[in-house]
């Protein structure tokens, strides 16, 4: 039978539950647990796939095609988990369900009620995850305890636990510890008040991480047990620390895994987080050389909306034995000041993935420059689209060029829509998602990162490549080196004679890990380090 560990968030948000989660994970399967993860949002929304990037960051996508929680991203970064659709649930998602089986009469004309019906549905995409050969399931609640939003979520996950058994269920509560400078003290108030709160719901967490920006101290420590009616040794310290990749290392220390494995009485390896430390966090820390990568994007000022690119980098990093300096340019910026004053001292040029028309001229502007002074470039989704664009106009004498996204009335369409998505008419859920095959050419300089024919990567698009222009630009040297075999659709494009101009229509991001960086990120910073 699989155990499950709920993990809930209180006093403020973005205190870092989903890297806690992960970190818990990597720990966990450090000692041989076979693991499973969920996270379950609160927001009414199906998914995050309409959602704008400012207002909830970037989409994940799983291989299965699902758009999810940036936080399963997390997930698959720090440990082998396989993350599907069934590893998301939303309040949207089980409203949904249970409206289509009340229409359907499943009910038997029963008035369909928050309990039990919502939380039924809850429980159930809980346990599905609880399949054979898994050991942990990790569940992540969204949110901050004592929002309404996330009621039905914790009253689920507390029937839950009823049901499965002291042994087979623990809850572990991340909340904050603040220091107030003007007192010179931690406080520990907040994290008594959320710890009330969640019992109050009849919840009583078995763990507590305190997220604080210095050490708690033995009397902190004392203080916080005591309140809030769980061992000391059970106080573990979140400190903010140089790099995410380090929190497994933190709460091996203090022996949190062990805590875990005793409470639960799970039998595990002894374990240890040796390569970790070593193979990255360490180059973390103390890399040898220094590269700079300006990315250029449309919603650079928020953390959130290429996250998976940013960490994608940093783990390029890693396997070059090099920081990472990622130096952010807003494509609306180089609209109105010019690539060479904003990218300036750039060793790479990466334009990641995008929707819509503002900022693209800046996009199409930062890759003509990397074009023309040799940088090594990277064009991923929208990236890749507009350096068709830039080629098409500045090489191919094509002035016009565009994409109908951009322009519908364009006379040379060089992007234009998928042929399945002509008929698409609802936003959510239907654009070409997930892992698609890509076969690649033998003398291209994507497969020399590869070293393999063919590869799976996953998309999120609805736009593509129109062939019909493909040999005109291939008489001015763009080559198309990846093409997914059913339609010819276009995936990778090259071109001759530069250091490294490569663009892709899927986002390689999504398969990054620290200890294996993926092939085409690793491949452009090691071009990045040789520029001058």
């Amino acid at each position: 039978m699989s155990k499950f560990i709920f993990i809930t968030g209180g006093v403020v948000s973005s205190l870092g539950k989903g890297i806690a989660s992960a970190s818990i994970g990597r720990l966990l399967e450090s000692r041989g647990c076979r693991i499973a993860m969920l996270k379950c949002d609160p927001y009414i929304n199906v998914d995050p796939g309409t959602m704008n990037p400012f207002q909830h960051g970037e989409v994940y996508v799983t291989d299965d095609g699902a758009e999810a929680d940036l936080d399963l991203g997390h997930y698959e970064r720090f440990t082998s988990a396989k993350i599907t659709a069934a590893s998301n649930i939303t309040t949207g998602k089980i409203y949904f369900s249970v409206i289509t089986k009340e229409r359907k009469g499943e009910y038997l004309g029963k008035t369909v009620q928050v309990v039990p019906h919502i939380t039924d549905e809850i429980k159930s995409g809980i346990l599905k995850l609880g399949t054979p050969g898994i050991d942990v399931v990790l569940v992540e609640i969204g949110g901050t305890v004592g929002d309404i939003e996330s009621l039905p979520f914790l009253e689920a996950i507390r029937q839950l636990a009823l049901s499965l058994g002291y042994r087979n269920a623990m809850f572990i509560h991340l909340t904050l510890v603040p220091y107030i400078r003007s007192a010179g003290e931690l406080k520990t108030k907040p994290t008594q008040h959320s710890v009330g709160k969640l019992r109050e719901i009849g919840i009583q967490p078995d763990i507590l991480l305190c997220r604080s920006e210095k050490v708690l101290g033995e009397s902190n420590r004392e203080k916080i047990a005591l309140f809030c009616n769980v061992h000391k040794e059970s106080v573990i310290e979140a400190l903010d620390v140089d790099t995410v990749y380090e929190v497994p290392l933190c709460f091996k220390r203090q022996k949190l895994d062990d805590i875990i494995l005793d409470r639960m009485k799970i039998d595990a390896d002894a374990g240890n987080l040796g390569r970790w430390q070593k193979d990255v966090v360490n180059r973390v820390k103390k890399p040898k050389k220094t590269v700079n990568i300006a990315v250029v994007g449309k919603y650079i000022r928020l953390q959130d909306a290429y996250k998976s690119i940013y960490e994608a980098l940093i783990h390029a990093g890693i396997a070059n034995d090099s920081r990472v300096q990622i130096q952010r340019v807003d494509s609306e910026d180089i609209s109105k000041d010019g690539a060479a004053k904003l990218l300036k001292g750039s060793q790479g040029v990466l334009v990641p993935g995008g929707f819509g028309s503002r900022g693209i001229e800046g996009k199409i502007r930062a890759i003509q420059y990397a074009r023309e002074h040799k940088i090594p470039f990277f064009g991923i989704c929208l990236g890749m689209q507009t350096a068709v664009i830039e080629f098409s106009r500045n090489v191919c004498a094509m002035p016009g060029a565009n994409s109908t996204e951009f322009n519908p009335d364009t006379r040379c369409p060089v992007i234009s829509l998928l042929e399945e998505q002509e008929a698409v008419k609802d936003l959510g859920g239907t654009m070409r998602l997930g892992a698609y095959l890509c076969r690649l050419a033998k003398d291209s300089r994507s497969y020399s990162v590869y070293r393999s024919l063919e590869i799976y990567e996953r998309h999120r698009h609805r736009y593509e490549f129109n062939n019909k222009y493909r040999p005109a630009l291939e008489a001015k040297g763009m080559l198309f080196t990846g093409i997914h075999p059913r339609g010819t659709l276009v995936e990778i494009v090259e071109l001759k004679n530069h250091p490294w101009f490569v663009a892709c229509q899927f986002h390689p991001e999504f398969q990054s890990k620290p200890d294996r960086a993926h092939p085409l990120f690793r491949g452009f910073v090691r071009a990045a380090l040789f520029y001058v």
